[in-house]
This record gives structure tokens, sequence and C-alpha cells, in this order.
């Protein structure tokens, strides 16, 4: 391969669910040569039409090129497909949804096949391939120098971002993000929930909402600062003791709206936890001390 060929490498992708399609199709709009497998070989049929090689077993699809794509079911999965195949030499990246534990596993599996690998987590729906301006992106960890032989095949369907050598750590940013999305549409829940049955249109209170969560982001930051120093105490606001009282206009509201508060009530435990384990110590903290107590056995 020349040097004028590296922008358009050929790869093999296995796995054409709604996100492999969406990947494979990016992949070929952008000229590189492309080879496929799927377990079901209809969904190969129409990829095939646009210039992808069809590889009829998952040994064929490998055997093409060196760099391997997986976007399967699981990582179970992944095992299961490449079960008994040479993978010699070769570039795997798992865009599979797993744990950090599983990526960590699976590492050591290709390693031990004499593989270099990528774990992945996926930033994206598939609607946002191949298409910049959405933001979607993918978390890559493993094998630095696979992730830079590769970049710019992997930039092609979305933004590359690799978060270090530990693969588990590409799933651990997917998960804590998604974690955190979690969370936040846990609490958007239950404040339409609040609103259900009043003469409050939920349209009206959308601007709000998103203004007010705008103006929370500042919590992001300001936990990050204070898990990093340790210091729960200088320059908060809004201490621990204030909001363990409040809380209880929280959980009396919802009680008279008639709204079950299961989506803000173990956060509000927890900072009350925190609270009573030593008041005089921890009432003039910020409501990030309350992270520590998360950490399985920490401070319990």
């Amino acid at each position: 391969m020349t040097d004028n060929d590296t922008a358009h490498r050929p790869l093999t992708l296995l796995g054409l669910g709604d996100m492999g399609t969406a990947l494979a199709r990016t992949w070929l709009a952008a000229g590189h040569p492309l080879t496929v497998w799927n377990r079901t070989p209809a969904k190969a049929r129409p990829l095939a039409a646009e210039g992808a090689a069809v590889a009829a077993r998952p040994a064929g699809a490998v055997a093409a090129n060196t760099l391997i794509v997986l976007c399967l079911l699981d990582d179970a999965s992944i095992g299961s497909v490449l079960d008994g195949i040479d993978l010699t030499g070769k570039d795997l990246v798992s865009l599979t949804t797993g744990t950090p534990a599983e990526g960590r596993a699976r590492a050591a599996w290709a390693a031990e096949r004499g593989a270099r690998f990528l774990d992945a987590g996926v930033m994206a729906t598939p609607s946002m391939i191949g298409v910049p301006e959405a933001g979607g992106y993918v978390f890559y960890s493993g094998s630095g120098a696979l992730f830079d032989t590769h970049r710019a095949t992997l930039e092609v369907p979305a933004g590359a971002r690799f978060v270090g050598s530990d693969p588990g750590h590409a799933a651990l940013h997917d998960v804590a993000l998604l974690s955190a999305m979690n969370g936040l549409f846990a609490g958007i829940s239950h404040a339409y929930a609040l609103i259900e049955g009043e003469d409050i249109a939920p349209k009206d209170l959308a601007p709000l909402l998103s203004q007010w969560l705008g103006a929370m982001g500042f919590f992001v930051g300001n936990a990050a600062e204070r898990l990093t120093s340790r210091d729960f105490s200088t320059g908060v606001v809004s201490n621990l003791a204030m909001q363990v009282a409040a809380s209880g206009t929280l959980l009396r509201t919802a009680a008279d709206q008639g709204v079950s508060a299961e989506l803000i009530e173990p956060y509000l435990k927890l900072m009350k936890e925190r609270l009573d384990a030593d008041p005089a110590a921890h009432a003039g903290e910020d409501t990030v001390g309350a992270i520590t107590l998360l950490r399985r056995g920490a401070g319990r």
C-alpha cells in the first residue's frame, strides 16, 4: 500500500444492525474498500449494491483485511463469531456495547491470539453516523499503536477520542456519560409528572426547565474539582444541611401531587446519609461529598 492509499484503507465489518449498516454506508461513501458479513445474509445485499464485498462466513471476512471492526450484539457474540478463526496480525476494533471488564478481558483474549485490540464506546445514534454536524463521536481505548495506525479510517463515521491504554476505559467513559444522562432524564421526568393535571402546559415549563438545567451545569466542573482536591467545604454556596432540609419540601410536594418520588428519592437519601454520619463535620459541606458514599463500602 502506498502513502496515497492510506486515506482509503480497506477494512472488514462484522455485524449489520442499524449501527453497523450506518457505519458501512459511511465508509463506502468515503471510498474505503469494505468487506462485510452478517449472520442474516439479507442485510448485506443492499450494501453489495453499494460496492461492499460480502463474505459468506466470518473467516472469509476476517481473512480479507487487517482492520476488523466488530459491531455485534454483545461481547459473547464476539467470541462466538470469531471462534476458531486465525487472528494473527489482525487489528480488532470492537464497537460492540459492553462493560469495562468485558473490554479488558477481550483485549487479553485478542492478545493471546496474536491480534491488537481497541474497545470502543459509541456516543452516537445510527442517524448521527456520517453526519459531522450531529456531534457524534466514539471513545476508543486499548492499543495506542492500533489507534494511531487506523485513526483516519475510524474518524470517517464519527469523531474518534482515544482515552487511554486501559481497554476498559472506553466503555467506562461511555457508561459514565450514559448514567449521567439517565439521571438527568429521571429528574426531568419527575418535574413533568408534578405538573400533570395542573393548569400548567408542559410546553410552558419546557423553556424554564432548559434554562434552569443549563444554569445548574456548573455542578459538573465543581464536582470534578472537589473530588480531585477532596475539599468539600471551601466556598460552599448551598450546603448539605440546607439541601437535606429542603428535600422534605420536594418529597411532600410529590406526595401532595400524587407523584411517586422513586426517581429522585435515592439521591435525597444519599445526601441525608452523608449528613447523618457526622452532622458537625458534614453540615457545611457541598453536596458533592455524598458522591463518596457510592463507592462500595466507602464511609458506610
